[in-house]
């Protein structure tokens, strides 16, 4: 298949890239490297089904002359990290909104399959544990520039499933849940990538707030699976998914974990979150998904310890650079 990959030179993108190439399949890339980056993409940068484009989603025309002779579109491209939405919300959302919807005008065309990423930052102050895809979304004041993340994608999710519904388009929703591996840059707030290059250089260990908000991380290559299994399934056409483990652990016993597997004399230091991000910032105690769905759908459920995580970033941060 020819697949359309927006932000394929990001973190999940280049992951993604690979597989499919891999697979044997063929791959078209658009991205502005705002954030991405070309050498995520050096195993397949020469592969004659890897073809990259260097430009934004909000060319209309553009993305339209992409999407048409695609089999498949990831639309990943998208302003992400909280302390990039915060530092910059109203680029953020013009990007995440506008950006989208170019993409599935130009799906509309052929009714192309177009998976859309969203986040967990959908549920927002939701409590409701664990987070099920169809349960209530709850978001916090627009004051709070915070969640002007999260409404954005909210959007994108409406959008997209209102042209399922009103022109057959088939798009499939991912909700993407702290996904992280090798490639993760800490630049936007990622908060492994940070620890584990703060515990290789012997720095303090940032924890912001107390440090007992618990997440769940995902392996990026059990996301990666996900994808490619969902992509390959009828009946994941007009749904939208959690992706992501079940796993929980506080950002205090991550940050002790990191500094345990790298034998790091780092201390921990908790900070003020209105130290690290301007004025409008809430954070969440717990973001917990329901996979289920996910296992029931495609046979696959997110399995890859913390532990093997945090191996894979230390191996690829202590790797040499080449020449």
């Amino acid at each position: 298949m020819h697949i359309l990959i927006t932000g394929g030179a990001g973190f999940i993108g280049s992951h993604l890239t690979e597989r499919l190439i891999a697979e044997g399949h063929r791959v078209t890339i658009l991205d502005d490297l705002s954030t991405g980056l070309l050498s995520n993409l050096a195993t397949v940068a020469d592969h004659p089904d890897c073809t990259f484009v260097k430009g934004s989603i909000l060319d209309r025309q553009l993305v339209a002359d992409l999407v048409g002779p695609a089999d498949v579109v990831f639309h990943l491209a998208a302003a992400v990290g909280v302390k990039l939405i915060m530092d910059k919300p109203s680029r953020s959302i013009l990007t995440n909104v506008a950006g989208t919807e170019n993409v599935l005008d130009a799906a509309l065309v052929n009714k192309t399959h177009t998976f859309i990423a969203s986040s967990s930052e959908v549920y927002g102050k939701s409590t409701n544990f664990p987070f099920q895809e169809e349960g209530d979304l709850t978001i916090g004041a627009t004051r709070n520039l915070r969640w002007s993340y999260a409404c954005a994608k909210t959007l994108d999710e409406f959008l997209a499933l209102a042209h399922a519904r009103e022109s057959n388009l088939p798009v499939t929703v991912l909700r993407f849940f702290n996904t992280t591996g090798p490639r993760q840059t800490g630049r936007y707030g990622m908060v492994l990538p940070n620890f584990v290059k703060s515990a290789l250089e012997g720095a303090p260990l940032m924890v912001h707030g107390t440090g007992e908000q618990s997440r769940c991380f995902g392996h990026v290559a059990d996301v990666v699976e996900a994808m490619c299994r969902l992509m390959t399934l009828p009946e994941a056409r007009g749904d939208v998914f959690n992706v992501g483990t079940d796993q929980e652990v506080t950002i205090r016993a991550l940050a002790e974990q990191v500094i345990r597997t790298t034998g790091s004399s780092s201390e921990i230091e908790c900070v003020p979150y209105d130290t690290v991000y301007p004025e409008g910032f809430e954070d969440m105690q717990r973001r917990l998904p329901d996979v289920s769905k996910l296992q029931r759908v495609t046979g696959f459920r997110p399995m890859r310890s913390l532990q093997q995580i945090i191996d894979d970033i230390v191996a690829e941060m202590k790797r040499p650079v080449s020449a």
